[in-house]
């Protein structure tokens, strides 16, 4: 008995298993953004009103709450499915050769940190009636996951480092920053807007039109020196005979591209159609794609 749950421990922590848990880490922690979007959309943030526990005498959901209870409570147990994932993970990790183990082992340790350190946040977020602040911390918080899942992704992998022209490697934290920054006013902007997950939260007080604005000024900008930086690839991608090979952080950027302007898309159509509940989440799970596509395109142009 021993000796087959020996062996199944084994099988389970293989590397053979590490690129599947390198991408389940991912898509989690960008689901659970999506989620806990959903949970705010349908004004089930205090679907449980307490923390750690759904009602002050129950730990799980009871009928009286109906379906926002089931929403909330349901948000909380995928909590429990990133733990798995996290777990998995780090043991996969650690049970790799000693060679570039540290690169790996660093983002699955703080993956699996992160995990309590969000469930905390977003307890004092419920604790506090849905505070703004907090619910944009919270989001804030998945972001810097996502970067690290997208980094574990990345190194897994390994590519071999590409020859990038120097402008388009000087573009790329410029590329970074301008995302960084379009991500954060982007939850300033859900701060202020209409779906605070609850009839009785508190909106953070700012002016959603005047932000809405501040929050496109970057995002041009981003979307401009994306494609200056593809620019600069594809005519370092053009063989000696023309002929136009794309390279791997050619790719990328073509994919950070088609993100960014989807999101612009969306964006527009939210400020003109009085931000509906249904766009709100198309755009959170393209905020957490791009976060995402962002951190690849920097470590394509800029690995060594």
């Amino acid at each position: 008995m021993l000796s087959s749950l020996s062996k199944l421990f084994a099988r389970v922590i293989s590397v053979d298993n590490l690129r599947t848990y390198a991408w389940a880490s991912l898509v989690s922690q960008i689901l659970i953004v999506v989620t806990g979007g959903l949970v705010r959309l349908t004004g089930s943030g205090l679907g449980c009103p307490t923390w750690p526990k759904c009602t002050a005498d129950s730990l799980t959901t009871v009928p009286e709450q109906g379906y926002h209870g089931l929403i909330e409570f349901g948000n909380r147990l995928l909590t429990f499915a990133l733990l798995v994932v996290a777990l998995l993970t780090i043991l996969t990790v650690f049970n790799r050769a000693v060679d570039r183990s540290l690169a790996l082992r660093s983002p699955a340790v703080i993956l699996l940190a992160g995990i309590p350190a969000q469930a905390i946040l977003g307890g004092f977020t419920v604790l506090t009636k849905l505070n703004p602040w907090l619910v944009g911390a919270h989001f804030i918080l998945s972001a810097v996951m996502i970067v690290t899942a997208s980094v574990l992704v990345w190194r897994v992998y390994a590519p071999e480092p590409a020859l990038v022209p120097a402008r388009a490697y000087a573009l790329a934290p410029s590329v970074s920053i301008f995302g960084a920054i379009s991500v954060v006013i982007g939850v300033l902007v859900t701060g202020a807007g209409p779906h605070a997950g609850d009839a009785q939260s508190i909106r953070n007080g700012l002016d959603l039109e005047t932000w809405f604005h501040y929050h496109s000024y970057p995002a041009y900008v981003l979307l401009a020196l994306i494609v200056v930086e593809i620019l600069y690839l594809i005519r370092a991608d053009r063989n000696e005979n023309a002929q136009l090979v794309l390279s791997v952080p050619t790719k990328i950027a073509l994919g950070l591209l088609v993100g960014t302007v989807i999101q612009a898309v969306i964006g527009v159509l939210q400020a003109r159609l009085g931000v509906p509940a249904g766009l709100v989440a198309v755009h959170m799970l393209g905020a957490s794609c791009l976060v995402s596509l962002v951190t690849f395109n920097h470590l394509a142009v800029r690995a060594k």
